[in-house]
């Protein structure tokens, strides 16, 4: 094993009302290296650098050199305790032996990748990959911000306070510029993991208390009806543009997402007994079942790529980032001035195809596969268009049902008030 070295420090600009600064302490064995506070205090004059000592034969000097040596053969008798148990320990583990915290006590990281652990086997199931990698990036941030802040490669949880979860959320945004949604997102992931802690009795109170969460406002992402038409009719340039075009109308007029429709095979098309077509599919990303009955559009585009695909999958398809690379352009020549990504057009079959055309709120559900209304929610948004007609309906049926009561009295009041006003006028 490495030597074990524990050294004294002061901790500079926390000088208190007396004077007296605080002492930190700290354990390097190796590589491995973590600092701790001595809870002792001394004057910066009595101080010496090198030895890490008070100097002098004061009072003052002489007890806190007493507790710090005393604190120094401690942690060496807490490390040799361990290593008559195990072969290689680490500076966190004296620490935590000197401190009087169990080494297999859980502590932050280790409870963090024991969740990813579990996540990552329900992948394929009822998780998506995607995430997975989202939330073991999320703990590699953590993972910097422990070692950046506090010198440490894992936090016992009696360390956790609402000033560490202020102080993580601070680093994400002004040390690695992240954006809301996403320093929202890897919050949330680390506030699972405590709230884990809390049921398993690792943790007594939440860290979050008082933290509010920055979500990001949802702005609806469909197509209007124009734009949709101007990209159905406008002639495009080249075949990979075209392809591109279909396979986003597909989507639009199905809902089907971008990874549920690459996933499409002939073996997923179905035909009722009333001669209707159906999709039936699987959400990849939740497991949750979806049926969708094919409009006029799809199945001629079906049939346009029937056989052009390999492993009898529904359409050729290019990846997510190059399909969106060529929408920019489609977008471009079809004149729609915004960004244009292939997730609008899910967007679009909830809002401008099914929701805006009086298909009710819990069908668009079973159709977009989603297993809570919420969730649909987010995709579903009325066109003013849609709120006009049904405002223009809502009033032929109540015309002639509601009318104000004639009052002759009142209206000659009314000739009255204008007739003075005109006179009043300078």
């Amino acid at each position: 094993m490495n030597e074990l070295k524990v050294t004294f420090y002061l901790k500079k600009n926390e000088e208190r009302t007396d004077g007296t600064i605080p002492i930190l302490g700290r354990i390097r064995i190796g590589k491995s290296m973590v600092q701790f506070s001595t809870k002792v205090y001394v004057i910066p004059t009595l101080w010496d650098v090198k030895s890490g000592r008070a100097v002098g034969k004061s009072k003052p000097a002489a007890t806190v050199n007493k507790e710090l040596d005393r604190i120094s053969l401690d942690i060496h008798s807490a490390c040799k305790d361990l290593l008559a148990k195990k072969e290689n320990v680490s500076a966190l583990e004296v620490k935590n032996a000197f401190q009087g915290i169990s080494s297999e006590q859980e502590t932050l990281i280790s409870l963090y990748e024991k969740c990813n652990d579990n996540f990552y086997k329900k992948v394929g199931i009822n998780r998506k990959l995607a995430t997975y990698k989202q939330y073991c990036v999320a703990l590699n941030h953590l993972k910097d911000f422990l070692r950046q802040k506090y010198n440490v490669r894992d936090l016992p949880f009696q360390s956790l306070n609402p000033a560490f979860v202020s102080a993580y959320d601070l680093y994400l945004r002004s040390d690695l510029k992240i954006g809301r949604a996403s320093v929202t997102r890897m919050m949330g992931y680390l506030h699972r993991v405590l709230k884990s802690a809390i049921n398993n009795g690792h943790l007594r109170q939440d860290p979050f208390a008082g933290y509010t969460f920055d979500y990001v406002p949802i702005v609806p992402k469909f197509l209007s009806e124009k734009e949709l038409k101007r990209m159905i009719t406008t002639p495009l340039p080249k075949s990979n543009l075209n392809l591109v075009r279909d396979v986003f109308l597909f989507s639009a007029f199905t809902g089907i997402s971008f990874s549920d429709l690459r996933n499409l095979t002939v073996k997923n098309l179905a035909q009722a007994e009333d001669g209707t077509w159906w999709i039936h599919s699987a959400r990849q990303k939740t497991g949750t079942p979806f049926h969708v009955p094919l409009l006029e559009l799809p199945l001629e585009l079906i049939g346009k790529y029937r056989g052009i695909a390999k492993a009898d999958r529904l359409f050729p398809m290019y990846s997510c980032s190059k399909t969106n690379i060529y929408l920019k352009k489609i977008a471009e020549i079809c004149q729609i001035k915004r960004r244009v990504t292939f997730h609008q057009a899910r967007h679009t079959y909830a809002s401008v195809i099914t929701l805006s055309q009086g298909v009710p709120l819990d069908t668009v559900r079973e159709l977009m596969g989603h297993r809570d209304w919420r969730a649909t929610r987010i995709y579903a948004h009325l066109t003013y268009d849609k709120v006009n007609e049904d405002m223009s309906k809502l009033q032929k049926r109540i015309t002639d049902k509601f009318k104000l009561a004639e009052d002759e009295h009142a209206e000659t009041v009314i000739r009255k008030e204008v007739k003075h006003a005109k006179r009043m006028k300078p």
